[in-house]
């Protein structure tokens, strides 16, 4: 049951720093000091209160950005480098007492998970982004950050349901990407168009 609930913890975490990284750090930190979770490894470093409180702030500008078209789709292009480094970088801390050998592979998995949310993120941003509807922006920005407190509530309180919902959320994903990048492909193919080659014209 242990192994399950760590397994949970990790999904959970590495989805949730896929959408938004320190929210997700400064949430399982203040979870661990609070004693609500029992975070595996060297996980428990979150706690330190120097890491949530550069986690918080980090946070906050990025709730700010993340409500600005133009500002969120240069703050999610720099963040492809960054969230799923986060991401594998939690699952790497998880295993420190199993040793590389366990730690390098987990690392992967997780970051992969993370960079799967984010490139969800992202690509659903780009086109709600070139949207004209006022605000939607907002509202979508804050539903993420709401998806990402409802998905530590479960790693919180139960780890078990939460590997069920990211590997539903996986599925779901690999969908919606696929369609995203069609219609992504469409969109640039309409804006810069195909210019008949010399040949072609002749």
């Amino acid at each position: 049951m242990e192994a399950l609930s760590s397994i949970g913890t990790l999904l959970g975490s590495s989805w949730a720093s896929g959408v938004n990284l320190y929210m997700t750090v400064a949430g399982l930190g203040i979870a661990q000091r609070m004693h609500w979770i029992n975070l595996p490894g060297n996980m428990d470093v979150l706690a330190n209160p120097f890491i949530i409180i550069i986690a918080i702030l980090l946070y906050v500008v990025e709730f700010v950005a993340d409500k600005i078209p133009a500002v969120d789709s240069i703050w999610d292009t720099i963040h492809t480098f960054i969230r799923p480094v986060g991401g594998a970088a939690l699952g790497y801390m998880a295993l420190a007492n199993a040793g590389p050998v366990f730690q390098i592979p987990v690392a992967l998995l997780t970051g992969t998970v993370s960079l799967d949310s984010h490139l969800t993120k992202a690509t659903s941003r780009v086109a709600i982004n070139s949207t004209t509807i006022p605000g939607t922006n907002a509202v979508v920005s804050v539903a993420e950050d709401a998806s990402v407190f409802g998905v530590l509530y479960l790693v919180i309180n139960h780890p078990i349901i939460t590997s069920i919902v990211v590997i539903l959320f996986i599925i779901f994903s690999i969908w919606f990407l696929t369609k995203m990048f069609k219609f992504l492909k469409k969109v640039l193919r309409f804006i810069f168009g195909s210019e008949e080659t010399p040949a072609a014209a002749a």
